[in-house]
């Protein structure tokens, strides 16, 4: 399909807020100038949370589990009482969970059955670049193909989702996601919540239309927050402790989440795997595409009450409730979490050190790194096999007051995890003292990351996962040479 681009007096009537309005189409652009529809009214808590299912292998072999996924549309209810077409993996909304081991490879066959253009990355994998769903290594209408996932790397929640250059920001909200679970020995041996009290948590704004339609427009105009695909659902917990692996699924929007009593929970993991060690928190702030792994402990409410998931982070506008989770009996519960969690090894010396500055570009009407926009033909970075670097990222854009979504911006690397050594010349925090594939950089922040590029050569990207901003070329090409 054709896409025609917002023209930059388009997007400057837009006052690009929230950064949607410059990767849409110039139809939807226009469309939310004079934007008269209504989002649907719900009265939050009236649906069950579904629990993604987990995707079955088509095949095994002695190396590898083969799964067959079919990009489709596909009706469902989001909003109670009212269907939504969505863009699925399997007919599915959320895409079903590929649950791998490390050491045992993964084969997933890819059709797309779209109408658009397509491209599959798995979100934090440390994959060959012709394996990784570069973002011009597209996907036709009716066009198949495999990609390996060797999964070497340690047990992380990592997702799979859409990357085609232009059409991801769209592709993903439509909802092409879906979450991808590396496990591995030492996990397996810790006394962690698992099996039924496991659970993942996708949350996502949206705007769902009171004929179900689901509208792609821009970030402040996104009322519906919807978790496992539902809008504001509750979620029957038994008075024990739960692991809760909770992904920003949302195109553009950072949340603020932390229970409505104040409680404390346990944060375990981020991006890339488990912390060094636990840290009690009563908050978690992620930016889209970020992951935290935590352990709630319902036992300390009576049965028969409730808690509410929120996100403090809410416009004013908007409600701020997520997630209403209902307490019921105890249950027998010999999980724990451990004092001591993984151990990440000491970063080795730098030898490269690289700068980035994340811009909006008023002139060209662009988002840019280092004052350039996004073109797969020119190489931005060459990197050598091996080598350890330090990266410095800067958002040089200014704080301005809500609803400016689009001054906020983080950073993501494909291939490699990276470690976050400071925030403004500050050490960050226990929360983020793991391993990264995703970083908040916040106007006017700058923060200094470490990384190493190991196993693979190639060509690769790093880019802001605020979407509409990658789309709109805040996007960097990376050469790995040997």
């Amino acid at each position: 399909m054709r896409r025609i681009m917002a023209t930059r007096r388009d997007l400057l009537k837009l006052g690009v807020v929230g950064g949607v309005a410059a990767a849409l189409p110039l139809e939807s652009a226009v469309s939310a100038l004079t934007d008269e529809s209504v989002s649907a009214s719900v009265t939050p808590f009236t649906s069950a949370m579904p629990v993604p299912v987990v995707l079955r292998p088509a095949r095994r072999t002695k190396d590898a589990d083969i799964y067959d996924v079919e990009m489709i549309e596909a009706a469902t209810e989001v909003v109670p009482g009212l269907t939504t077409t969505m863009r699925t993996y399997n007919g599915t909304y959320p895409g079903a969970t590929i649950r791998a081991r490390r050491g045992r490879s993964v084969i997933v066959r890819q059709r797309n059955a779209l109408g658009v253009d397509t491209s599959v990355h798995l979100h934090g994998g440390h994959v060959p670049s012709a394996h990784d769903g570069h973002p011009m290594d597209l996907l036709k209408p009716g066009a198949s193909r495999e990609y390996h996932y060797p999964n070497t790397q340690h047990a992380a929640a990592l997702w799979y989702h859409d990357h085609a250059h232009g059409s991801e920001a769209e592709n993903v909200y439509r909802g092409l996601h879906a979450s991808y679970i590396l496990t591995d020995e030492f996990e397996q041996g810790l006394p962690l919540p698992s099996g039924k009290f496991e659970v993942e948590l996708q949350i996502r704004d949206a705007r769902i239309e009171t004929d179900g339609t689901l509208r792609y427009i821009r970030a402040q105009d996104r009322p519906h927050m919807l978790v496992n695909g539902k809008e504001r659902p509750y979620f029957q917990v038994a008075a024990r402790k739960y692991r809760f692996r909770v992904y920003n699924v949302s195109v553009d929007r950072f949340m603020s989440l932390r229970l409505a009593d104040g409680s404390e929970f346990t944060q375990i993991g981020s991006d890339g795997g488990f912390l060094p060690a636990p840290v009690t928190v009563n908050e978690m702030r992620l930016s889209s595409a970020e992951r935290a792994d935590i352990v709630i402990d319902f036992s300390r409410y009576k049965p028969g009450t409730s808690v509410v998931l929120q996100n403090t982070s809410a416009l004013a506008t908007e409600n701020a409730d997520v997630l209403r989770f209902d307490i019921g009996r105890p249950v027998h519960d010999d999980s724990r979490v451990p004092r001591a969690l993984f151990h990440c090894p000491p970063t080795p010396p730098a030898t490269v050190q690289r700068e980035f500055a994340l811009q909006w570009d008023a002139v060209l009407a662009r988002y840019a790194i280092n004052g350039k926009t996004y073109d797969p033909n020119r190489v931005d970075v060459q990197a050598k096999l091996g080598a350890t670097e330090i990266w410095t990222i800067k958002n040089t854009d200014k704080q301005a007051p809500p609803p400016n979504f689009h001054l906020n911006h983080n950073f993501h690397t494909h291939l490699t995890q990276f470690r976050v050594l400071d925030r403004n010349g500050v050490p960050v925090g226990p929360t983020e003292s793991g391993w990264k594939d995703t970083v908040m950089v916040a106007p006017g922040d700058t923060v200094r990351i470490a990384l190493t590029w190991t196993d693979y050569t190639g060509r690769f990207v790093v880019h802001c996962h605020q979407l509409p901003h990658s789309d709109y070329s805040q996007m960097a090409e990376i050469e790995i040479t040997s």
